[in-house]
């Protein structure tokens, strides 16, 4: 049996878990901050075509190296593991903002080496967000786990609304390359603080990486995610390069699956979804990216063009969402800790998102920002039953050598989720605004091809143009809510279903739960000591 050392001096938590913050901060905190400093990159760079790919490139190195991350940590020691993370996300930002200044080669190649340098940024951030809630799992037992990741899912509501108006401020009063260089003096202060004050549990365990696994499931992610970036967007769904993409994710996972059966030690066991818990948290958290990360992109959108909030104030808006989400994550986290359960909140979580989402299918143009509020506060209700307790079960349901790779797992299902997300429902809102009276209108206006928003234009519409215009737009994104209505409801279904495994009292590597041999082994005196 595995070994592990005794748990980290109760005291070491609280400096610890102020360093991991920071680096959960700045993995949720750039994509956001790059978004609204991107028109100005565009400006300098050109290369409006690739635009895209600088945050396609930054989600695509994340998604494919969480569970990599994950399962380097279960084998060589979260650690170093997850400080080589902080390092690769540093450097990916410096070398981000060096971009196009002439250091690697003309300022005519500066869009390519943004691209590129985002890649490296996104595989830094894949490492910071599943090490960051596998550290929580090795340093916190799974009973007292729930208070501590309540406040990394504060965190999160936090960089969502910080991360426009940081962007914002970065974009109008500096230089665009301090999108990048803002994460180095932060990072630094987390590198220093977590290598100085972080002690973990140690575990022995043969190291064989499962390098094919690694290849197939990269080579699957990465078709994954270009299917849901440039499906009716660059091609059309049934176009050869979609079509192609499609079978090679199908076949690369197939190989995949098969590979890991007889990998010794693989990148991601599929053993673990053998836990019925694991299985439905699994589904949940795909649906819970499929619907908050697909829906929520478009508040922002209906904010500043049909309530005419400028993209600074757009994210004062959703301050709304921020405070429900964190007030309850806070809230659900303590009382997970004091009573040991869990099982009703993704239950409640999922009425509740849902409730929010089919308020949020009401917004018209006569909506007020009252309303609007109301109804985010909901949905951020939703959210903060759902995000730390998704993660609190995943990791409860697997041994303790598997923690990290279950929680790259989950993060990797709702990273998925969102991906898919974003594309269907942009895909909802294109072709509902294109089949309404308002299209031709759009058209006109100056809108961009593909339905892009040209908001100087939409300002100087007056008129039943205009009314044309923001009923159509308000009629597109309330529809998109109404259908990531149809996703959320279940949910709650799934939820239903999870047992009410007791949490653990201490951090061990057995499967969760009491078992005889639980017992037996207490009895012989085999239990780690915490």
């Amino acid at each position: 049996m595995s070994q592990q050392a005794p748990v980290v001096a109760r005291p070491n938590i609280r400096v610890v878990l102020f360093g991991l913050m920071i680096a959960m901060m700045l993995a949720m905190l750039d994509n956001m901050i790059v978004s609204t400093a991107l028109p100005r990159i565009v400006f300098e760079f050109g290369g409006a075509d690739h635009f895209t790919w600088v945050v396609t490139a930054y989600v695509l190195g994340t998604t494919v190296s969480t569970p990599i991350w994950g399962k380097l940590g279960d084998l060589y020691g979260r650690k170093a593991v997850f400080l080589t993370a902080v390092v690769v996300f540093l450097v990916g930002s410096a070398l981000c903002g060096m971009s196009g200044s002439g250091v690697f080669g003309g300022a005519d190649s500066g869009m390519i080496e943004l691209i590129a340098f985002r890649a490296v940024q996104g595989l830094g951030a894949g490492g910071l967000m599943v090490g960051v809630m596998a550290i929580i799992g090795d340093l916190v037992p799974p009973r007292e786990r729930g208070r501590y990741q309540g406040m990394i899912a504060g965190i999160m509501a936090i960089a969502m609304v910080a991360g426009p108006l940081v962007g914002g401020f970065i974009t109008d009063n500096l230089s665009w390359r301090w999108a990048f260089y803002v994460n180095l003096p932060l990072g630094g202060v987390a590198l220093l603080v977590l290598a100085t004050t972080m002690h973990l549990p140690k575990y022995r365990t043969e190291h064989k990486i499962d390098w094919l696994g690694a290849a197939l499931l990269s080579v699957g992610i990465t078709a994954i995610v270009l299917v849901t970036t440039w499906g009716g967007n660059q091609y059309d769904w049934a176009s050869p390069q979609i079509l192609g993409l499609a079978v090679l994710a199908v076949a690369a996972l197939g190989v995949f699956a098969l590979v890991e059966r007889r990998a010794p030690e693989p990148i991601l066991p599929l053993s673990l979804f053998a836990n019925r818990n694991f299985a439905l948290i699994s589904v949940i958290g795909f649906l819970l990216g499929f619907a908050m990360f697909g829906a929520m992109n478009f508040l922002p959108l209906y904010q500043q063009t049909v309530q005419g909030a400028s993209a600074t104030n757009s994210g004062l808006l959703l301050l709304p969402l921020m405070f429900g989400m964190l007030v309850v994550s806070l809230v659900v986290g303590r009382t997970i800790t004091k009573t040991g359960r869990y099982r009703a909140f993704p239950i409640v979580g999922g009425v509740v998102m849902a409730a929010g989402m089919g308020l949020l299918s009401l917004l018209d143009v006569d909506t007020s920002k009252a309303q609007s509020s109301l109804y985010m506060v909901v949905l951020g209700v939703g959210m903060g039953f759902l995000m730390q307790t998704s993660m609190l079960i995943a990791q409860n349901s697997v041994e303790q050598k598997d923690l990290g790779a279950a929680s790259g797992a989950a993060t990797f299902f709702r990273s998925i989720g969102g991906s898919f997300g974003v594309s269907l429902f942009g895909a909802i809102f294109a072709n509902r605004l294109a089949d309404s009276a308002a299209g031709p209108a759009f058209a006109g206006s100056g809108g961009g091809e593909g339905g892009a928003m040209n908001l100087e234009a939409l300002k100087k519409l007056t008129g039943p143009m205009r009314e044309a215009v923001l009923g159509g737009l308000a009629d597109a994104i309330s529809h998109v809510f109404f259908w990531a209505v149809l996703f959320t409801v279940a949910v709650p279904v799934l939820a239903w279903f999870i047992k009410e495994v007791p949490l653990r009292a201490t951090n061990d590597v057995r499967p969760a739960g009491p078992t005889p041999e639980d017992e037996a082994e207490a009895a012989l005196g085999k239990a780690p000591v915490a």
